[in-house]
């Protein structure tokens, strides 16, 4: 029924690409895929970074122009639909699909529910459930909560970043990543504050490795 129901939703919204808005089935076109191409991080994949909590870490692009200019519009403009090309683009790269198959579960970096409430969706969550549906992992929305609800990072600086989210994640439903491999998918990572917070308490609950992907590294 879901499929039939999508099928229908597609004659009526056909696909996109979400950087040039022509239709296309796959939500971005090769016009603009070797466009942004030239952002892609080849050296995927850091293990152990010092001081971290997570234990290694896949970033897909740098943090520049059109990546930029995309991700902004896609979690301060309205524009959730964006979710079905970053997930294109992921599901794509055999290299970081190879990887993440042996991940548990997966968890999107949440958001307060004030914020998501005020912006209508998590653009993160959005992500992370179409390449857990795709990969056939499960996702656990339903384990990190922040339950602070923080000044935008973006807005602060490096010792700032640190100061604000310590204490705004809570672990609820312990038992469903105890002894797990989990992958925490958020969409930019900067100084790495958040992605820390999140698996220090992750980590604290009984998580056995924690990996890291984002969609774009500053």
């Amino acid at each position: 029924m879901k499929k039939i129901i999508n099928n229908i939703l597609e004659l009526v919204y056909p696909p996109t690409c979400g950087f040039c808005g022509k239709i296309c089935s796959n939500y971005i076109c090769t016009k603009c895929y070797a466009k942004i191409k030239k952002y892609e991080i080849k050296n995927r994949k850091n293990y152990k970074v010092k001081d971290m909590y997570f234990d290694e870490m896949y970033n897909v692009f740098r943090y520049e122009e059109d990546i930029r200019n995309i991700l902004i519009r896609y979690k301060f403009q309205n524009k959730a639909y964006l979710y079905k090309t970053f997930s294109k683009i992921i599901l794509n790269n055999k290299k970081i699909c190879g990887n993440l198959k042996k991940y548990d579960i997966i968890i999107p970096v949440p958001i307060h529910k004030k914020r998501k409430h005020r912006r209508g969706y998590n653009q993160t969550e959005l992500v992370a459930k179409e390449i857990s549906h795709q990969l056939k992992i499960k996702m656990g929305k339903d384990v990190l909560i922040k339950n602070i609800n923080t000044k935008a990072q973006s807005e602060l600086s490096k010792k700032e970043r640190n100061d604000n989210i310590k204490g705004a994640f809570k672990v609820q439903n312990l038992q469903k990543i105890k002894n797990k491999k989990i992958l925490l998918i958020d969409d930019i990572y900067t100084t790495g504050n958040t992605a820390n917070e999140c698996s220090k308490m992750l980590k604290l609950a009984g998580a056995k490795n924690i990996g890291i992907l984002t969609i774009a590294k500053d």
